[in-house]
C-alpha cells in the first residue's frame, strides 16, 4: 500500500466521514405529505433543519481533513531534511 497516496488511517477517516454524511442525508429524508393539499409540519422539525445539515457538513470536514493530513512517516522525513 506504499504506492497509495493515503495511509490506511486516512482511508478510515474518509470512510467515517462518508458514513457521517450518509447518516445526515438519511436523517434529512422524509416528512413529505402524500396529499399535496395537506401540509405536514414534520418537514420543519429540528432533525431536518439543524441536525442533518450539521452532520453533512461535519462529514465533509472529516473527509477534507483526512485527505489533507500527512501520514506520520512523511512528517518525520520532512523534518529530517
Amino acid at each position: 500500500m506504499s504506492n497509495f497516496s493515503l495511509s490506511s488511517k486516512n482511508v478510515r477517516f474518509v470512510l467515517i466521514g462518508l458514513i457521517v454524511m450518509v447518516a445526515g442525508y438519511i436523517l434529512m429524508a422524509g416528512g413529505g405529505s402524500s396529499d399535496p393539499n395537506v401540509f405536514n409540519p414534520e418537514i420543519f422539525n429540528f432533525r431536518r433543519l439543524v441536525l442533518s445539515p450539521l452532520l453533512v457538513i461535519l462529514g465533509i470536514v472529516i473527509v477534507i481533513l483526512a485527505i489533507m493530513k500527512k501520514p506520520r512517516e512523511d512528517r518525520d522525513d520532512n523534518e529530517k531534511q
